[in-house]
C-alpha cells in the first residue's frame, strides 16, 4: 500500500483519505493506548511499512529507531497489541492507536505495564509508580 499525498490542506485536514505524513527519517508518532482503561501504555514510531502491516494484521507494528527495524510488537514477549481502533491526529502527523495488550497484559520492555511508570517530582527526581 503506498499512501497518498493529500492535495489540499482541506483534504488533509477534513477529508476521508488517509494521508499520512511522515517526517524526514519517514517516521510518525504511534501512540498506544488501552482499549478498556485508557491507560498511556506506550510511545513509538512508525514508518509507512509498520502503519501499512499494522493496518493490513490488525496487530501493532513499528519500527525501532535503535535497532533499524520493523518490530511487531509481541512477537517475542507475547505483548502482542491487537488493534481496536487507530485514529490519526488533524494533519496527520501522528496515530493514535486503541490496543488490547496480550500476553501479561504489560507495554514496556522493562516489564511494567506502561512504559510511563515514573512520575517526575517537584524536585525533579523520578519516582516509580
Amino acid at each position: 500500500m503506498t499512501f497518498p499525498n493529500a492535495p489540499t490542506k482541506d483534504a488533509l485536514e477534513q477529508g476521508e483519505t488517509l494521508s499520512p505524513r511522515f517526517d524526514a527519517a519517514g517516521l510518525i508518532a504511534a501512540i498506544a493506548t488501552h482499549a478498556d482503561t485508557g491507560e498511556v501504555l506506550m510511545l513509538a514510531w512508525m514508518n509507512a511499512e509498520a502503519l501499512e502491516r499494522t493496518l493490513a494484521t490488525g496487530e501493532a507494528h513499528y519500527w525501532s529507531r535503535s535497532r533499524g527495524e520493523l518490530w511487531h510488537k509481541g512477537a517475542t514477549s507475547g505483548q502482542v497489541q491487537v488493534v481496536d481502533e487507530l485514529r490519526v491526529d488533524c494533519d496527520q502527523d501522528a496515530v493514535w492507536m486503541k490496543v488490547r495488550p496480550q500476553g501479561d497484559g504489560g507495554a514496556c520492555h522493562t516489564g511494567a505495564r506502561s512504559c510511563f511508570y515514573r512520575v517526575v517530582d517537584g524536585d525533579g527526581r523520578l519516582v516509580r509508580k
